[in-house]
């Protein structure tokens, strides 16, 4: 047995009931669990032994849960972005395979700055200050030319009915 799988074995259950109490779902808890023992099988040469294993490891997944937690909340924002005015989500139409390839058709279409804003929003899920920050813009000016990309592909797609 190698000396990580003796790692595992000791801790693995432990940081499974850590993450499960900080996160209060099994499904997350697991899929944690299991990164958090990735990363520090990638990262073992950075522990340096100042303290436990234990709390090295519980550490790692407590960190792996908050950028959990921050892309769940960048995935709420990106739906709360994709609204329609019709009260309609511009995502759903995308997890229907025909209903996507018309928008990226009517996407391909938008002049820049619109198409790389709206492909870096939906597809990159990239918040509107980093988005204004590659422009070298103002996230407020990200905002509104993502509205207006969405604005145009939605107005394309009724025009042509395809909505």
């Amino acid at each position: 047995m190698s000396e990580f799988d003796e790692i595992y074995r000791l801790y693995a259950e432990d940081v499974y009931r850590f993450l499960l109490r900080i996160s209060g779902s099994e499904d997350i808890a697991e899929e944690l669990t299991s990164e958090t023992f990735y990363k520090a099988v990638k990262s073992i040469d950075s522990y340096r032994g100042d303290c436990k294993m234990y709390v090295w490891l519980i550490s790692i997944g407590k960190n792996l849960y908050f950028d959990y937690l921050k892309k769940a909340e960048r995935k709420n924002r990106f739906l709360e972005d994709c609204e329609l005015s019709d009260g309609s989500d511009i995502t759903l139409s995308f997890e229907n395979k025909e209903q996507a390839l018309k928008i990226h058709q009517v996407l391909h279409t938008l002049e820049e700055p619109f198409k790389e804003v709206f492909s870096l929003r939906i597809f990159g899920e990239l918040s509107f200050k980093e988005i204004g920050s590659l422009f070298g813009r103002s996230d407020g000016w990200a905002r509104t030319v993502f509205f207006r990309a969405k604005e145009k592909i939605i107005n394309e797609l009724k025009e042509s009915e395809q909505l």
